[in-house]
Formats: C-alpha cells, structure tokens, sequence
C-alpha cells in the first residue's frame, strides 16, 4: 500500500508540473484583443475560436490525471487512518514513575500566610526628632 501510496504521489506531482508547463506555454486569448479593436482583423472581442489544439487538449489530459491522483490519495489517506488504531502513547509499556522531591507537583494546597508588616523607619540621623512624622 506504501508503494501504491508513492506511486500516486509521484503521478500528481509530475502531471502538476506538466500543467503549470502547457499553461505558461500557451498563447492566451486576450493577447488579440487589441487587433480586435483596432484593425478589425475579428469578429468577435476576443477572436474567433475554432477546435481546440493539441495544447489545450493536452492540459485538459493533465488535469484529468492531476484529478484522478488527488481523489486516489484523499481515498487511501482516509483507508490508512482507519487500519492506525491510536496513537503514540497508547504503545507506551513501560509504568511512568512518580516524581518525587523539589521537582513534583504539590497536591495539597499551600497554607496562605499574611504577608509581614512592613517594619518602621528608623530616624535618619540628620533629620531633627520633632520632624519625624507620627
């Protein structure tokens, strides 16, 4: 299924570069539009269009195949997450152990204390005593 998986991958990727080339490559139809204008040269505003060229029906088989690549992966990525039964830590065997010490987690809730009051200030020797509010 890996394989399989790479495989389509490897098929959308090319056909997206194949359609980003052949669209770069093209010649777009709004390049006549000022011969349509000033020279008369066409009937309509953007050209006559006749069938389509080989270009155009070679984007339109790239885009098919890009199509058909993503519904095939978006297929088996829905098929791959199915057949996982959980995740990483469901594979665990080994029994975690506690931590003890500074490192632990409290499981008590710590005794909430008032904080001190703050201290007096003592008198600055330069500031007479009488000064010194009360």
């Amino acid at each position: 299924m890996n394989t399989l998986f790479n495989l389509v991958v490897v098929v959308q990727v090319l056909s997206a570069l194949i359609i980003i080339a052949l669209v770069l490559l093209q010649h777009g139809k709004g390049a006549d539009m000022g011969a349509a204008f000033g020279s008369g040269a066409s009937g309509s505003l953007f050209g006559a269009t006749g069938s389509s060229n080989f270009m155009s029906k070679s984007t339109g088989l790239a885009a098919a195949i890009f199509f058909a690549a993503t519904l095939g992966l978006s297929y088996m990525a829905n098929q791959r997450s199915t057949t996982v039964s959980g995740g990483v830590m469901e594979k665990v065997t080994t029994p975690i152990a506690p931590v003890s010490g500074a490192g632990a987690i409290p499981t008590a809730k710590p005794a909430t204390s008032a904080p001190p009051a703050p201290a007096p200030a003592a008198p600055s020797p330069n500031v007479p005593a009488t000064q010194i509010p009360k």
